[in-house]
């Protein structure tokens, strides 16, 4: 198999940490750039995060690191450390002698996916954070369009939501964007995956299987197996979803995933239901033909079920060597 061009977009607390692990380590994996944005802690500790989990993950030196944007489109950043931990990482995060390019994150993708481009290549993007950064793209630069070969992103739901009863983090952090990137993908003709919350917390790794990986020699298995305990402990489980890593799971094993292709609008009002994911699965639109209700939605292939096992097994095998 031709490994396939990524560009990770993340806001690296721990689960992004488990999919830098393994975008690096995965053979089918042409991890061209990853880029940084504010989310499950500040984008400056992001950043950090970032650099240092793929000097754990051995990933290249030159491998272009961005950081983008601080702040949501319109509101202030609200970040998860009661998750992820003080330092977005479980308490994990060390210092890095890799540094981040003096390229912003926009310009970074944009360079990225012109050459690619240039080459007769396209990228999957993957964000699995806050969809900043890429609305602010495709807004910005949509000449890259005909680069990308797909926005994979984990957020949203086609149920309920983690942040509040109706919307997930990701999503809910900057639903303004999130609402921006679908309208823009589907302008420009990109094909857009929802790794909502429908699948993300079904693919698991067990307490024993964490702890052989921290009790491994190798620095990204130590990594793996330290963050999935702290997630264990801090939900009081035996077990610990990998998380955002499985956007990049089915980057390689799309087979693993069961998608259905949706009308999905985001719900932009100030009440409750703020940052949801409006997931349209009627079978008949008489209803809303009827009552002339104007909405304004993009098809999105929302990951519906999941082989967790088989993911769970992917990931193992590809960060635990």
């Amino acid at each position: 198999m031709t490994p396939i061009p990524v560009i990770m977009d993340v806001d690296t607390g721990i689960d992004d940490a488990l999919s830098l692990l393994f975008a690096v380590r995965h053979p089918d994996v042409d991890l061209r750039a990853v880029t940084c944005v504010t989310g499950n802690a500040p984008v400056d500790q992001v950043v950090r995060n970032t650099l240092y989990v793929l000097d754990a993950a051995g990933a290249p030196a030159d491998l272009p690191v961005g950081r983008g944007a601080p702040h949501p489109l319109i509101v202030e950043p609200d970040h998860a450390a009661h998750v992820h931990g003080q330092d977005g990482l479980g308490g994990f995060s060390r210092p890095s002698d890799r540094r981040a390019g003096t390229v912003p994150a926009v310009e970074l993708l944009r360079r990225e996916l012109l050459a690619a481009l240039g080459n007769g290549e396209r990228v999957t993007l993957v964000p699995s954070a806050p969809l900043t950064n890429i609305a602010l793209l495709l807004r910005t630069f949509p000449e890259v369009a005909p680069a990308i070969e797909k926005i994979l992103f984990m957020g949203g739901s086609a149920g309920s939501g983690n942040a509040t009863a109706a919307a997930e983090f990701n999503i809910w952090h900057d639903p303004e964007a999130a609402a921006v990137t679908l309208t823009a993908a589907g302008e420009l003709d990109i094909p857009v995956t929802m790794y909502g919350l429908d699948v993300f917390n079904d693919v698991v790794v067990h307490r024993d299987e964490a702890a052989a990986l921290r009790d491994s020699l190798d620095p990204a298995a130590q990594l793996a197996g330290s963050l999935l305990l702290f997630s264990c402990d801090t939900f009081g489980t035996d077990r610990a979803t990998i998380g955002d890593a499985g956007t990049l799971c089915a980057v390689v094993d799309p087979d693993g995933l069961t998608t259905a292709t949706y009308p999905v609008q985001v719900e932009l009002g100030a009440g409750i239901t703020r940052g949801q994911t409006l997931v349209d699965r009627r079978t008949w639109i008489g209803d809303r033909d009827h009552h002339q209700v104007a909405t304004q939605t993009t098809p999105v292939d929302v990951a519906m079920g999941v082989d967790a096992r088989r993911y769970a097994d992917l990931w193992l095998s590809t960060v635990g060597g």
